[in-house]
């Protein structure tokens, strides 16, 4: 192929979805420097990746191998579909404000354009499914060209997509999502786990506000670019691919209803952790 590969994982589940790319990245995906690199680092793996899970909400969702803990993984579901690091962003006004550029929270349930109120295209989205089901234009979206064109950290998600059709007499979400940048190694896995969450919500929404039941379909995730960096090859390697050879996938991942619970007491933790970074 001539230029960047273009890649597709299909899947039944998030877990083995997120294992079977970074396998096929790892193998198939082209050698390119970042913006990011330091001298001596060796250039990223990287490829536009297509990932289709075919069942989002089915077990084992969660890869044991993904960089964090099931604490690091309920605080940022909980970022992305609570907004409870929301304060964190930085006032565009105050060119002394060092903050964050953004949530995903923030630019999904409370949209800031200049002159209009906050905008909440979840609730959007949801509008619009539940009115017209097979509506095209059920969709919300993070950029600012305003804005992120000459941030320092723009935002890599970019937009989510939904639309909803009838199978075998129920009605069946289907969710695409599209990010311009997506670290394939430490980042791709909670990224889908929240966004998969998210789908989950606006299927329930959707049920408030029709009175029909709604399945959550699959789950189409698209990386522009899906990239591992140079500079952790070497984790990678020994931490990931290796345990490809030591376990089987029944032991390389979990259930998700098994780990709800552990998730859950997490909570207060992380709120009062979320406060305090604020503060």
């Amino acid at each position: 192929m001539h230029g960047i590969p273009v890649l597709h994982v299909e899947a039944d589940t998030v877990a083995r979805a997120w294992e079977e790319s970074l396998i096929l990245l790892h193998q198939q995906g082209c050698d390119i420097q970042t913006q990011y690199d330091k001298p001596g680092d060796p250039p990223s793996k990287d490829a536009t990746m297509l990932i289709t899970v075919a069942e989002p909400l089915k077990e084992p969702m969660i890869h044991k191998d993904f960089p964090g803990g099931l604490e690091d993984l309920q605080e940022y579901v909980m970022e992305v579909t609570e907004g409870i690091k929301d304060h964190l962003v930085r006032d565009r006004q105050n060119p002394q404000d060092t903050r964050w550029e953004y949530t995903y929270h923030q630019r999904l349930f409370a949209y800031e354009v200049p002159t209009l109120q906050p905008l909440n295209q979840i609730e959007t989205v949801c509008r619009k499914l539940a009115a017209t089901p097979y509506t095209r234009r059920a969709q919300a979206i993070t950029w600012k060209v305003w804005e992120d064109n000459d941030c320092y950290d723009p935002a890599c998600l970019q937009s989510i997509w939904c639309r909803i059709i009838e199978q075998n007499g129920e009605l069946v979400l289907s969710m695409n999502v599209r990010f311009r940048s997506n670290d394939a190694y430490k980042a791709a896995f909670m990224n889908i786990f929240a966004l998969v969450q998210i789908q989950k919500r606006i299927a329930a929404r959707v049920l408030e506000l029709s009175g029909r039941p709604v399945r959550v379909g699959r789950y189409c995730h698209l990386a522009d670019s899906y990239h591992i960096y140079g500079s952790y090859f070497e984790e990678f390697q020994s931490r990931f691919l290796g345990a490809l050879a030591k376990r089987t996938f029944e032991q390389r991942t979990m259930r998700y209803e098994d780990a709800a619970e552990i998730m859950e007491e997490a909570r207060p933790a992380i709120l009062e952790k979320a406060r305090k970074m604020g503060a």
